[in-house]
């Protein structure tokens, strides 16, 4: 197992259940793919807090990855396969036979010196990128683009991947992760494998103090807030609050958001799964 429990010499490691890394060959990120990022602390352009919870943390500088994987029929060879603070999954330096460099997202199972390719031509091995068209049915997939040569939008957090379910017309049939099955165009791009670090869910953090190097600040629940500031605060004693839903009045237990109207909508085939059936 790539995690680890730590002992118990203090009450933060008493729980704490981390990540061993040990899939990391490099510690120092690649300073021409490096760019400055901007804290907000939650709040937009004329200064209101539009995101509660936010704030602090530990300084970062952005990896620019690509997203597009456009330089077809140029080979690269995995370099490092690096931490991104910015993002669940690992990441991959490759740099291609015309010396240019990039990050990507890492797959489960791609290692330093492992030679990758894009566009057609390109085999249906980890790492290599392809049109939709091209896949083979049943193939695992991940940075699945939605539109041609936007960059991939779907599966791109730790361990997920979808499966290639079938090709019809100019459109092949994708499950997702979430248990939706989509239409998308065969001229989309999508890479082979399923996203690293798939052992993501499994950590802890232990103590309230690594939530706020990661830069999310405490959280105060519904119910004990007044009336004037939630739907479910106020009350005599301890009462709950009546159905839980966020402080702006939607529900959390399985009401649907997704607008009827929403011009995608034809894309999907099969919703994703939920638990309130309704």
């Amino acid at each position: 197992m790539p995690i680890k429990k730590f002992k118990p010499v203090s009450p933060g490691s008493r729980f704490h259940v981390g990540n061993k890394f040990d899939e990391l060959t490099g510690d120092k990120p690649e300073k021409s793919l490096l760019a400055p990022i901007k804290r907000t602390g939650g709040r937009n352009g004329t200064g209101k807090m539009t995101v509660r919870q936010r704030g602090g943390g530990h300084k970062r500088r952005y990896r620019i990855i690509d997203f597009r994987r456009n330089n077809d029929g140029v080979q690269a060879e995995v370099k490092t396969i690096e931490y991104d603070p910015n993002r669940t999954a690992f990441i991959a330096l490759v740099e291609y036979t015309d010396g240019t460099k990039s990050y990507i997202l890492a797959p489960q199972g791609l290692k330093v010196g492992d030679k990758l390719m894009s566009g057609e031509g390109a085999e249906p091995t980890v790492g290599n990128t392809l049109f939709l068209g091209d896949v083979p049915l049943g193939s695992p997939i991940h940075a699945i683009e939605l539109q041609p040569g936007k960059g991939a939008a779907m599966a791109r957090s730790a361990g997920t991947n979808g499966i290639l379910m079938g090709k019809e017309g100019r459109f092949v049939s994708v499950k997702l992760p979430s248990g939706e099955v989509r239409r998308i165009l065969k001229t989309c791009r999508a890479t082979i494998g399923a996203t690293s670090n798939p052992d993501h869910g499994l950590t802890v953090a232990g103590k309230a103090g690594r939530n706020r190097w990661a830069g999310r600040r405490p959280r105060v629940r519904g119910v004990a807030m007044n009336p004037v500031d939630h739907p479910m605060g106020g009350g005599e004693g301890r009462a709950s609050g009546g159905h839980p839903r966020s402080r702006t009045g939607i529900m959390a237990k399985g009401q649907k958001t997704r607008s009827v109207k929403k011009a995608s909508n034809k894309m999907i085939i099969t919703r994703r799964k939920t638990k309130n059936k309704k």
